[in-house]
């Protein structure tokens, strides 16, 4: 047998232990570990000889299972290195203290792999503090100037308790000096407040005016030296002002170790992006620092105000937290702003400023309650997830921050790296608590090249006479050289032995054609064989789904059932168990078995084992007229006889008949009774044998039916009266209680009509005073 021949055979077997990743027909050992984090390369040099180099590419198992021996598996594992780790605050020891641990780390993942590892937190106990005053000086704000005169003081009181290491500095802002910002008049530009008659300096962009000091007598006396200016719109030149405050450390003097508060107090909007377009101002903010000799923003006049999202990167750059100060009118609009920008608060400030001390108080407690981590750098094609573990045991997926945190806690995060693809390089990136300057810095490698690539072995032995170089257990053939050991040249191979028939296609379309023989192309769907590949495992009928019914297996594109199966589809059992009734026939008798289910013969029949059959007793019903009638006429008549022939039918009384021929039939007629007759089938008819009718019931008693009517009306008859007498009685009894009642109601005597006027009249004779009679009756 060939090598080719064998590379079949074998490739054949191996179809049922192929992995995934040999699917995909990787060519080199780099292209298969870009398939996915599960797949290896095998480097055994006589893998080629029974596999196509495809094959060389699968899961560490299925290598194994092929024959690859574990020390050829080319197979990087996905690792996390910590480069240092000194510990976490004073504890450690260390003379630089590190508020997060580890503080570098060096990462190595496979394309799809995900790695996780923990960070730790602690939120320092005495944390140096820098606070910048970026104060609005627009006319609106005269009465807010006057009650921060002593803002310094107070802050620096309230501030001693909580850090050892305060300073404070101060700046100011109103808005670009150009058209249509302010009016450009000469006497505008020298007075900006002349329209309400009062004296106030030139408009100003941004200006510094004290850099960060632990002086507060210094800032208080700055504080009082300022004057508010004015401009015509209402947003003023904030964004600028921050921006510088951002990027010009030098001039502001950021700490790097300390906490860098950036207070902005104003109460009105600000101008960010192309609002500038408007006076003509096109060149775009490039966040640098413009500071001039006299500590002003230089280049007001001819750079845009910055966007929202270049603040964002200068301020997350430069590691410093947000407040805004604003009036309650303006909130919404810095709270939308706050929202997109990391670490920033808002507060509302009192409409003369009187609360701010309790304001940044309230600012700096809410922001050192709180551990929110940061990602810095280039994450392309990263994907990070965080979960929190905070301090009193709250565990909080996908969240990267913790609150209630106290000076002096710990808490920590699990971080999950997932890389989508190869990476063309080392990436690098940070994670950072807001407001902190510690970072954990993360370098990151993609693994997607081979360590074998890099010593290849050119112009091999192994590959027919030094017609290729070994690269990773696999020959790659010089230009003209094909086949597993560059053994053939191209068109060498003689191509009508890799056809069927003359005129197929060369191995059916589905290989390819190797020194005369058909190497067939894996497929995703399953195995493809044959002398010329035109054989596959995928190609049967299916059934529900399934190939074969799930009952067989596919050799070249027809189903081979299992035992007990059968077939197109191999979806039909063999067995009868199913179709056994319950006197232990198939189907009843009346029909057959057909893949594990009954189908009825008999007509009429029906149900799961044609169980079912009302019609089954038409054998008895046919003769039935032909034996009423004998029975009727007891005996034969013309009538009788015409019914019979009618039935093909033949009455005998004889008893002596063959019983295992007889069919017994009983048949109860109109008259309720009983009829019974055996019935034999014959080729001239059918025999009825020995007809009988009994169990006949008995006629009704007339006499007492009759009885029993006339006892049924004369008792409902006498109920009938009983019950109209009582009722007569009854209502008799309400009538004559209702005329009592109104007879008791009259206003005249009983024995008096009141219609009747008597014809006597009775008087009194006033002046007859005889003491014998004193009234006369006249009539």
């Amino acid at each position: 047998m060939g090598i080719v021949s064998l590379y079949l055979v074998l490739h054949f077997w191996l179809g049922t232990v192929r992995g995934t990743c040999s699917q995909f027909s990787a060519l080199s050992c780099d292209e298969c570990l870009q398939l996915g984090p599960q797949c290896a390369w095998c480097t055994l040099q006589n893998f080629t000889a029974f596999f196509s180099i495809e094959e060389r590419c699968d899961t560490p198992e299925a290598l194994l299972q092929k024959g690859c021996f574990g020390e050829f598996v080319e197979f990087p594992v996905t690792n996390v290195k910590v480069l240092k780790d000194q510990g976490l605050g004073k504890r450690a020891g260390h003379t630089n203290v590190s508020y997060i641990a580890p503080q570098k780390m060096h990462l190595q993942l496979r394309p799809g792999s995900q790695l996780n590892f923990q960070i730790q937190v602690q939120q320092p106990e005495d944390h140096p503090v820098d606070i910048y005053y970026l104060m609005d000086l627009s006319a609106s704000m005269v009465d807010d100037l006057k009650m921060i005169k002593d803002l310094g003081s107070n802050l620096s009181k309230e501030m001693a308790s909580l850090t050892s290491k305060f300073r404070l500095g101060f700046g100011s802002f109103v808005e670009k000096p150009v058209l249509p910002f302010i009016k450009i008049t000469r006497e505008e530009l020298a007075n900006p407040c002349r329209s309400v008659d009062h004296e106030c300096p030139p408009t100003f962009g941004y200006r510094h005016l004290l850099s960060l000091t632990s002086s507060t007598d210094k800032f208080n006396e700055i504080v009082s030296k300022q004057q508010v200016s004015a401009n015509i719109d209402v947003p003023e030149g904030g964004f600028d002002a921050i921006m510088q405050a951002a990027v010009c450390g030098d001039r502001i003097g950021w700490r790097n170790d300390s906490m860098k508060l950036l207070v902005f107090v104003s109460d009105a909007d600000s101008h960010f992006g192309m609002d500038s377009k408007m006076s003509g101002i096109v060149v775009p903010n490039d966040g640098e620092c413009h500071m001039d000799g006299n500590n002003e923003y230089s280049m007001t006049a001819h750079l845009e105000y910055p966007t929202l999202g270049q603040l964002v990167d200068k301020l997350v750059e430069n590691n410093i937290l947000l407040i805004f100060a604003v009036t309650e009118n303006q909130r919404q609009n810095y709270e939308n702003y706050a929202s997109l920008i990391p670490g920033a608060t808002v507060g509302v400030l009192a409409s003369d400023s009187r609360n701010i001390l309790e304001l940044i108080m309230t600012s700096y407690k809410e922001l050192r309650s709180e551990i929110d981590l940061e990602v810095l750098g280039n994450t392309e094609d990263l994907q990070i997830s965080f979960t929190a573990l905070c301090q009193d045991g709250t565990i909080i997926p996908g969240h990267k921050n913790c609150s209630n945190v106290k000076a002096g806690d710990v808490v920590s995060f699990n971080v999950t790296v997932e890389l989508k693809g190869c990476l063309s390089g080392p990436r690098r990136f940070s994670l950072r608590p807001a407001g902190f300057q510690d970072t954990l810095e993360i370098e990151l490698e993609s693994q997607c090249v081979c360590d074998c690539h890099q010593t290849p072995e050119a112009n091999s032995t192994y590959c027919s006479r030094g017609r290729g170089a070994l690269e990773c257990g696999a020959c790659v053939c010089d230009p003209g050289f094909v086949g597993p050991k560059c053994e053939c040249t191209e068109g060498q191979e003689q191509v009508s032995d890799c056809r069927e028939h003359e005129g197929a296609e060369m191995c059916n379309g589905q290989g390819e054609c190797f020194c005369g023989q058909c190497v067939c192309h894996p497929s995703n769907f399953g195995r493809v064989y044959g002398a010329y590949c035109e054989c596959d495992d995928f190609s049967c009928l299916r059934f529900r789904g399934e190939i074969c019914g799930g009952h067989g297996e596919c050799d070249c594109g027809e189903c081979v059932c299992h035992r007990g199966w059968m077939g197109e589809f191999c979806n039909c059992s063999t067995s009868t168990n199913l179709c056994t009734s319950a006197d232990g026939s198939v189907c009843s008798g009346r029909g057959k078995c057909v893949c594990g289910k009954c189908e009825c013969t008999v007509p009429g029949a029906s149900g799961e084992r044609c169980e079912r059959c009302p019609t089954c007793e038409d054998i008895c019903n046919l003769p039935r007229s032909c034996v009423e009638c004998y029975l009727k006429t007891k005996g034969p008549s013309d009538e009788c006889a015409m019914k019979c022939n009618s039935l093909h039918a033949t009455v005998s009384n004889s008893t002596d008949f063959e019983e295992s021929r007889a069919a017994l039939c009983t048949l109860q007629n109109e008259d309720s009774c009983l009829l019974s007759f055996s019935l034999v089938d014959s080729d001239h008819g059918s025999i009825i044998y020995n007809p009988k009718l009994y169990a006949c019931p008995d006629p009704p008693n007339a006499p007492l039916i009759a009885l029993g009517v006339c006892m049924s009306v004369l008792i409902v008859g006498i109920t009938l009266l009983v019950i109209w007498k009582f009722l007569v009685s009854v209502h008799d009894r309400k009538e004559v209680a209702k005329f009592e009642a109104e007879k008791a109601k009259a206003r005249w005597q009983s024995s008096t009509n009141p219609l009747f006027r008597s014809s006597t009249s009775t008087f009194k004779n006033v002046t007859y005073k005889s003491t014998g009679q004193q009234k006369s009756d006249i009539s």
